[in-house]
C-alpha cells in the first residue's frame, strides 16, 4: 500500500499537504480540479475512511493517521462553511 500525500489549496489560498496511506485518494480526486467544499469534504471522507478500511483489510486494525487527517480536515472545512461558493483545489498527489 503505497502512502500517498495530496496538497490542497483552501478558499482562503493557504496550501495544505494532506495524507493518505492508500493510492485510493486518485480514485476521488483530480490534480487541478476544483470542488464545491461540501464535495470536497465528502470526497475526502469517502476517500480516507476507505484507506483506513483498507489498512485495516490488510494489517488487522484502521489506520489511525488517514483518521486524524481527516479530522483536520473536516475542522479546517468549518472555517468556510458560511463562505458562498466556497471551493477546495486539488493540487497534486504523490507518493
Amino acid at each position: 500500500m503505497p502512502e500517498m500525500y495530496w496538497y490542497v489549496r483552501w478558499p482562503d489560498n493557504s496550501e495544505e499537504r494532506c495524507y493518505s496511506p492508500s493510492s485510493v485518494i486518485t480514485d476521488w480526486f483530480t490534480p487541478g480540479q476544483s470542488y464545491p467544499l461540501p464535495e470536497f469534504l465528502e470526497r475526502a471522507r469517502s476517500s480516507l475512511n476507505m484507506a483506513s478500511e483498507r489498512v485495516e483489510r490488510k494489517y488487522g486494525f484502521a489506520c489511525s493517521s488517514a483518521l486524524d487527517q481527516l479530522q483536520r480536515i473536516e475542522l479546517r472545512g468549518t472555517q468556510f462553511a458560511q463562505q458562498a461558493g466556497a471551493e477546495v483545489t486539488c493540487l497534486s498527489i504523490s507518493r
